[in-house]
């Protein structure tokens, strides 16, 4: 049971560490999916 919890937590680390990292590198779904034609306010 402590493995589950312990890989359960280290899960959530690295998902909440990979959407700060892959927002601050430009990677983020609307830097991705949007044109110089686009206004996104």
């Amino acid at each position: 049971m402590k493995v589950i919890l312990t890989s359960a937590a280290a899960i959530a680390v690295i998902a909440v560490a990979a959407n700060f990292g892959l927002d601050r590198a430009g990677f983020s779904a609307q830097d991705q999916q949007s044109g110089s034609s686009v206004r996104l306010d």
